[in-house]
């Protein structure tokens, strides 16, 4: 079986190859790591028992952090290392922890460059961050005996019908999974359907409730607020942006400022992905409204005039959190167009007013608690963004009830981490106990 799954993987990649060069020469993308993607990956200190964890892209990486805070704890002898599969987890994985544990590309699904892999990490277990099942993976996992957990688990409603196809496929590998920590009881029921044992999958909710803060950084907001000289004004934040997008949400800022009332409105696009930043600086311009890069005044001394109306272009990684600190009212983006959402829990745990759009399928089970609870407002088009976000501004009761209520909803979710480890923590005692207590 493992060399049919090897030649159908070759011819994917023959047939992705040209998309691949493409975006290294055009992107910049897929530039690094050739040689971790086919297994050669170092420990630091292979003397010592391992967990590794992978996660896909950034926002994996950033739902496990209060995880992986909390398995370095409870595992002191143990040594972490996190794989990647995007650039942007990359960077972000290398940012939070690779100072101190090794962060690596995940390896191709070959059956050679993956048993490569496991014989140079030599794992005492594998977690997957929500998904990310290979087949040849688990098969290499359970022949070694390391067991393999899926944290944080979910199945989104794209992703359901594709698997649903090949579910005589997937109940192969999904059947040698040891342990399934879904967000909810539907994800629970989807990975039970595809073939994992009903026994070894249990609900513990999302660990990205428990990486939301509360409460934003002053200092680093003041900062920003006097760098962009918003004074009194209202900002508007639209976060994780896709295409086609920001114009939308552009032509709803001219509409807003049609009304006197918000003659003081200001707005800043965030878009999800770096190498849009250019694209979205020149959409600005072309549809006549001043732009203001904040790139060219962060770290500088410099800051926007006075009567500044520049729409603020957030084309920096790292600072969404910040603008979101500063936001009167925040839209999440990726969601007014069919691209599945960006995460919009760190927008409601700041306490603020929060908007997205009907297709924000890859965090459904935020958009329901949300939704159930009013800590959110779901708009359907360009013409209901651009009423909600009136009323929104204009009646600031309204906007407190929606933010006090988004607030306390992810407050109320937490403790997701605790009860993830404690699941880890049995199942490693369930290999030995010389794994927990070395």
């Amino acid at each position: 079986m493992r060399f049919i799954i090897d030649l159908l993987y070759g011819l994917a990649g023959l047939a992705f190859l040209p998309i691949v060069i493409y975006r290294m020469i055009r992107q910049q993308r897929y530039r690094q790591g050739w040689g971790q993607r086919f297994g050669r990956i170092s420990r630091q200190h292979p003397e010592n028992k391992c967990i590794w964890l992978h996660a896909v892209s950034m926002g994996e990486i950033n739902a496990a952090k209060t995880l992986l805070a909390e398995l370095e704890q409870r595992f002191p002898g143990f040594e972490i290392v996190v794989s990647t599969t995007t650039d942007t987890g990359h960077a972000r994985a290398q940012t939070l922890f690779g100072d101190r544990w090794t962060v690596f590309y995940f390896p191709f699904d070959f059956s050679w460059s993956m048993a490569r892999a496991f014989r140079r990490i030599d794992p005492a277990i594998c977690l997957l961050m929500e998904l990310e099942v290979w087949p040849n993976f688990v098969r290499i996992a359970q022949s070694r005996h390391v067991p393999v957990v899926v944290v944080n688990g979910r199945i989104s409603n794209r992703s359901f019908p594709k698997y649903r196809k090949i579910k005589a496929l997937t109940r192969t590998f999904f059947a040698k999974i040891d342990l399934v920590l879904a967000q909810t009881e539907e994800y629970a029921e989807r990975f039970r359907v595809l073939g994992c044992s009903s026994e070894r999958v249990v609900v513990t909710s999302s660990l990205k409730y428990d990486t939301a803060q509360l409460v934003g950084d002053t200092d680093q907001a003041d900062a920003l607020a006097e760098q962009l000289n918003l004074g009194d004004a209202r900002l508007w934040v639209a976060g994780g942006t896709g295409n086609e997008e920001e114009r939308i949400i552009l032509e709803a800022y001219r509409g807003l400022l049609q009304d006197d009332r918000l003659a003081d409105l200001r707005l800043a696009v965030v878009p999800r992905k770096p190498e849009r930043f250019d694209e979205v600086a020149q959409l600005i311009e072309t549809l006549g409204l001043p732009l203001a890069r904040y790139s060219e005044l962060k770290g500088t001394p410099d800051h926007l005039g006075a009567d500044s109306k520049a729409v603020i272009l957030g084309d920096t990684m790292g600072d969404l959190r910040t603008f979101y600190s500063l936001a009167t009212v925040i839209f999440v983006g990726r969601s007014l167009v069919p691209m599945g959402g960006s995460d919009m829990m760190e927008a409601a745990a700041l306490g603020k007013c929060t908007l997205f759009g009907p297709h924000a399928f890859n965090f459904q089970q935020t958009v329901d608690a949300l939704l159930a609870g009013r800590g959110a407002v779901c708009v359907q088009d360009g013409a209901e963004l651009l009423a909600t976000l009136s009323k929104c501004l204009l009646e600031p009761d309204y906007a407190q009830g929606i933010a006090t209520q988004g607030r306390r909803i992810i407050k109320d979710n937490q403790g997701a981490t605790e009860r993830t480890v404690t699941h880890i923590t049995n199942t490693l005692s369930a290999k030995g106990a010389s794994a927990v207590n070395d």
